[in-house]
């Protein structure tokens, strides 16, 4: 039997609307733990775009195509959790995590996966920063309205 791990590259996509609210995903592994759209690659060769695209429309029913994703050019390296470390090959402690930003109208539909999240919440750009447990997702927020400061992010 063999066991297919985690690739240690993500992205971390950042939904908000142009008032700058931020939608927010309540993990259904980790119930109280806030935050955006975030996966891993699927194969090594899968670009960070597709992973993104694919995410939010795994996650929250989002077709990107509809909208403008715009890879933010920002990655960040972290030490993943050790809850989720087993997930990982054995000794793979760092993940590489590429940034997007996905601006939508507040009134989109969001249908969750229910395997992976309980709820979501749309919510002001420094409430979500607040409330997220990602260090990385809280600093990618804060960076929306420099971002957005009239142009699209």
């Amino acid at each position: 039997m063999s066991i297919n791990y985690k690739i240690p590259e993500s992205v971390l996509v950042v939904i908000y609307t142009p008032e700058l609210e931020v939608l927010l995903l309540e993990r259904a592994d980790k119930p109280g733990f806030w935050q955006s759209v975030t996966g891993s690659k699927d194969s090594l060769d899968e670009a960070p775009e597709i992973t993104a695209q694919r995410e939010v429309m795994e996650e929250t029913g989002i077709d990107t195509s509809q909208h403008r994703l715009s890879d933010w050019q920002i990655s960040n390296v972290y030490e993943i959790y050790p809850t989720w470390r087993h997930r990982y090959a054995p000794g793979v402690t760092q993940n590489k995590e590429y940034v997007f930003g996905l601006c939508v109208p507040r009134d989109i539909s969001v249908k969750l996966a229910p395997r992976e999240h309980l709820r979501f919440q749309w919510l002001s750009f420094a409430a979500a920063a607040d409330l997220c447990f990602s260090a990385s997702n809280a600093e990618a927020i804060l960076q929306l309205r420099e971002r957005h400061n009239g142009r699209p992010a």
